[in-house]
């Protein structure tokens, strides 16, 4: 028979026996706070070409930000479209997470093509990271989260840094200027000169 006591005691035991994963706050990942890339094209597109299976040893599913959803929003807080004309295409490539016994391993791999045209791709530029975890699994979520969070750290970093290795010339600040309106100078006529008054005659002797 439980006690008074024992009763108002019982609903912090069963939380203190919860699990671990419910005491994490697993904030979303976002990179607004990161330096801008600005190219010089009128619109920028994401795509999805790497689809997770679900199935072991796929174990992305259970980390509680997904790896896709992390590289779109890398390209999303940092990418800015500043040009007039020209596409371009942020391809998720590779973001993996797979789990064998003890080991979870990760890898991520963004593609970024500049398009003048249609088919006429411009330049392009990749990059990629990869990481291994070995030890405790208890708390999967946790291990998936702070695996994600990492690589994607490095992937900012080594993005940034392909895309001024390759896409150099594309690159344009937020704040630069405009190229200037080519203008004919506008010449005024200066107004007719008035002729002077005629001089008296000179007086005679």
């Amino acid at each position: 028979m439980l006690t008074r006591r024992t009763s108002l005691l019982l609903p912090l035991l069963l939380a203190a026996c919860g699990g671990h994963e419910q005491q994490h706050d697993f904030m979303p990942l976002h990179y607004g706070y990161l330096l801008p890339l600005g190219l010089n094209v009128a619109q920028i597109r994401i795509e999805q070409r790497y689809m997770p299976s679900g199935v072991p040893p796929d174990v992305s599913q259970l980390d509680p930000v997904r790896p896709v959803d992390a590289l779109r929003s890398m390209a999303t807080d940092r990418l800015q479209a500043l040009g007039g004309s020209g596409v371009a295409v942020f391809s998720i490539v590779n973001a993996a997470l797979t789990r064998k016994r003890d080991t979870l391993t990760g890898s991520f791999e963004v593609e970024l093509d500049i398009y003048t045209g249609p088919d006429t791709r411009a330049a392009y530029a990749t990059a990629s990271v990869t990481g291994s975890y070995t030890g405790d699994m208890d708390d999967i979520r946790a291990r998936l989260y702070d695996m994600t969070r990492s690589l994607m750290d490095r992937m900012n970093v080594e993005f940034e840094y392909q895309v001024r290795r390759s896409l150099g010339n594309w690159l344009v600040s937020a704040g630069a200027p405009q190229a200037p309106v080519q203008q004919q100078p506008l010449i005024v006529s200066p107004p007719p000169s008035t002729p002077p008054p005629p001089m008296p005659p000179a007086p005679q002797p």
